[in-house]
């Protein structure tokens, strides 16, 4: 599967709306954050590329924080299973096979999906590329344990590992 490419040199010679265009899915369905590291530009690597994505979403206000962790798809969820992931999305849950879930699988991960947003108001988070479907079963369990702050925190540094690996699958330097 071909994936579109973009080198850095494009991205910092391009249109501001080019570069949104470009990486705007790299922060799931929010491409408010990639607008905000347009005028950083140029960039002289893609760490440095990065680096601005993260600065721009630690200094997001908490609202939105919160807005871009609730953008982001349950686990094996509904709309896995109907097909309506972000490309990004659906090669991440593939991976740790998610696709693929048996029924008693899909209804667990079902089971820790509403108990997670039911006790912290939003979807866990993981970033699926560096785990296995056990290892993220196993952190759900460990995660529902902790307080709502210590979880917003963790979806942040987790959206944040998310984003840098979008970005290596997709900027060349």
């Amino acid at each position: 599967m071909a994936r579109n490419m973009v080198s850095l040199s494009a991205l910092n010679k391009g249109e501001e709306d080019d570069f949104i265009a470009a990486l705007g899915d790299v922060f799931e369905h929010s491409p408010w954050l990639v607008a905000r590291t347009a005028s950083a530009r140029p960039f002289a690597t893609r760490d440095a590329l990065i680096d601005a994505l993260m600065v721009a979403m630690r200094e997001a206000a908490e609202d939105e924080k919160l807005a871009l962790i609730c953008a982001h798809p349950d686990l094996a969820g509904k709309a896995a299973r109907a097909g309506d992931l972000t490309d990004h999305s659906r090669r991440e849950q593939s991976s740790a096979g998610l696709d693929q879930l048996s029924d008693g699988e899909y209804d667990r991960f079902t089971a820790f999906n509403d108990a997670y947003k039911e006790k912290f108001g939003f979807p866990f988070i993981i970033a699926v590329l560096d785990h296995t479907k056990e290892s993220i079963l196993a952190a759900f369990e460990e995660r529902l344990k902790n307080d709502r702050e210590s979880q917003i925190e963790e979806a942040i540094k987790n959206i944040g590992r998310i984003v840098s690996l979008r970005v290596i699958s997709t900027v060349t330097e």
